[in-house]
């Protein structure tokens, strides 16, 4: 199972050989294979607006409903077809549930990032064991500052949008400045990003649906952000600030016009259906409090080559 696996496999300058089974070359081709963090040590912390608020209001944290919804997500993704990988539990790494930080799949292998938060820096070390036990090469690591995973964005076949939020953030522009020079010695186009530390990550703002569909709040998305996915021909599904904040354009599109998302999003389920989509709806409400959602949790491991 290790016969693929190599520490650094990027080459300087681009042309870096495309791995033959793992990568994904979008965010809705056919999920074949995800990562997902374990649940046995989750707990809330405060880490975003949306952590912060559950835990000012003084919510009730149940870790046992927490791991019986978690459960539900996994029968979710195996009802699909989806085969499912998971990171050994860590007992001091709460956070690891949110799989989609500490890592990024592309089509050349693993990218390893470099999180902001102290305490879920481990998380990081925990990704490359996960990575070597399943013979997956890394093609790099973010070394130029803090970056996490729910900034990368590839919204169509060479192509990537990258969030950065700055020195309160979690992401910061030299790193994203970084992956941006990568991926261009690759031939890739990228759109770089600011966003507001309020709303963490760009996938909280941002989610493809399908090919040419994506999610998106346009009343915290950036106009440039928006004219750019539409000079692409993507068709915006618009989705309103108050369900982004129960994490409800978090979402996973499985491919194959299936997506999986948080049972309370229930206005981009509305709509997605209305649009032909098939729905898969878990519910994440144990678990959405603590500041991330069904894509905050996964990392596509392997996906069919995108055909739109």
């Amino acid at each position: 199972m290790n016969s693929e696996f190599s520490l650094r496999c990027r080459n300087d300058g681009g042309g870096t050989p495309i791995l033959e089974h793992w990568g994904a070359d979008s965010e809705y081709g056919v999920l074949r294979d995800v990562l997902l963090g374990p649940a046995d040590f989750y707990r809330w912390r405060e880490t975003s607006s949306v952590s912060k608020k559950s835990i000012r209001r003084r919510y009730v944290f149940d870790a046992e409903v927490a791991k019986r919804q978690h459960a539900e997500m996994i029968s979710a993704y195996e009802s699909a077809g989806v085969t499912v990988h998971l990171h050994a539990p860590d007992p001091v790494l709460p956070y690891q549930i949110f799989a989609r930080d500490s890592s990024v799949m592309t089509p050349y292998g693993a990218i390893i990032t470099n999180m902001a938060n102290w305490w879920r820096r481990g998380e990081n070390f925990r990704a490359i064991e996960t990575y070597e036990r399943l013979g997956i090469p890394i093609y790099d690591y973010v070394t130029a500052g803090t970056f996490e995973g729910g900034d990368f964005n590839v919204i169509q076949p060479g192509t990537v949008l990258i969030g950065w939020e700055g020195s309160e953030g979690r992401s910061q522009l030299e790193a994203a400045r970084q992956l941006k020079g990568w991926f261009e010695d690759e031939g890739w186009e990228v759109m770089l990003t600011d966003i507001d530390p309020f709303y963490v990550h760009i996938d909280l703002m941002v989610v493809m649906l399908a090919p040419g569909l994506a999610a998106v709040c346009l009343e915290s998305t950036d106009p440039d952000v928006v004219n750019w996915l539409k000079s692409k021909g993507m068709e915006i599904v618009s989705v309103p600030f108050q369900d982004t904040l129960d994490l409800g354009c978090n979402v996973v599109a499985l491919g194959n016009d299936r997506i999986l998302l948080p049972e309370k999003s229930r206005v981009l389920k509305g709509k997605a259906r209305a649009l032909g989509l098939e729905i898969l709806d878990p519910d994440m409400s144990m678990i959405t409090p603590g500041g991330g959602g069904v894509h905050c949790m996964c990392q596509a491991l392997r996906r069919d080559p995108a055909t739109g």
